[in-house]
C-alpha cells in the first residue's frame, strides 16, 4: 500500500511540474513595472485588444507573470453582447489569444 501511495504521489508532483505556473501581479508591482519601461502602458494594452473587437468594452483586465514572460488578460464584451478573452504580450502589445468566452 505505501508503494502505491508513493507512486501516486511521483506521478502527481511529475504532472504539477509540467504545468505552466502563473502568478497575478498586485496593482502596485503592475504600476512598478509600466513605469520602469518593462511592460507596455495600460491604455495602449487595452486599445490594442480593443482594436480586435471595435465597439467592446472592458470588463475586467488582469497581469500575470508566467514562465513565458508577462501577459495581460483583458475581458471584453462587444456591441452585440458577446464575452471575449484577449491575453497580451504585456512587453510589446502583441495579441496571443483572442477567442470567445464560452
Amino acid at each position: 500500500m505505501k508503494t502505491l501511495t508513493a507512486l501516486m504521489t511521483a506521478a502527481a508532483l511529475a504532472l504539477s511540474a509540467g504545468i505552466a505556473q502563473a502568478k497575478d501581479l498586485g496593482p502596485d508591482e503592475a504600476l512598478k513595472l509600466r513605469d520602469a519601461g518593462t511592460i507596455q502602458s495600460f491604455e495602449k494594452l487595452n486599445a490594442a485588444a480593443q482594436a480586435k473587437h471595435p465597439g467592446s468594452t472592458i470588463e475586467k483586465t488582469e497581469l500575470e507573470k508566467r514562465d513565458s514572460g508577462y501577459v495581460y488578460e483583458v475581458d471584453l464584451r462587444d456591441a452585440q453582447g458577446t464575452k471575449w478573452d484577449v491575453e497580451l504580450d504585456a512587453t510589446n502589445g502583441q495579441v496571443l489569444k483572442d477567442h470567445q468566452d464560452t
